[in-house]
């Protein structure tokens, strides 16, 4: 996937807490031979649920939920169109969340990207699944240098 650039003068990531931290996964089975890692996070203290994509290149929340954590007035319109997930372009946005917290580690007034994930949350529907907040990126992974554990069904941050 590609998303807008939210310019090299934004702050994306400042630290409130700065630790080790180990997150659940949970691994569910999509179809005959495919699996989606979601983990549970905090947005502004609520619970959000976020699939894990180390393919996604930043995080983004649903334009659709995003409003169980965040007001339209924190809303800005991006002026770049994305792709990705089954589309070549698409209307973004940009929200700052004041707190977002990953196990133990929170991070503060973090940008991220709102896409319609309705096709997705659909699919998530059909088959008996909770619909998901957001997608949980490389952006974030890389930054804190994520090692994904598969046998372990966790997910570790620094």
């Amino acid at each position: 996937m590609t998303f807008p650039s939210i310019g090299k003068e934004a702050n994306l990531f400042t630290f409130a807490r700065f630790m080790n931290t180990t997150i659940p996964l949970k691994i569910i089975a999509i179809q005959e031979h495919g699996f989606h890692v979601l983990i549970k996070i905090k947005i502004n203290n609520k619970s959000a649920l976020m699939v894990l994509d180390t393919g996604a290149s930043q995080t983004v929340l649903d334009k659709n939920r995003v409003h169980r954590f965040v007001d339209d007035k924190e809303f800005v319109k991006s002026e770049a169109l994305s792709t990705g997930l089954g589309t070549n372009s698409m209307e973004s946005h940009i929200v700052n969340i004041k707190k977002m917290q990953l196990g133990e580690l929170v991070l503060k007034n973090t940008s991220l990207i709102l896409l319609d994930l309705s096709i997705v949350n659909a699919s998530y529907e059909l088959i008996g699944m909770k619909p998901l907040d957001g997608i949980m990126g490389s952006d974030i992974l890389m930054k804190h240098k994520a090692v994904i554990d598969f046998g372990k069904k966790i997910l570790k941050l620094k």
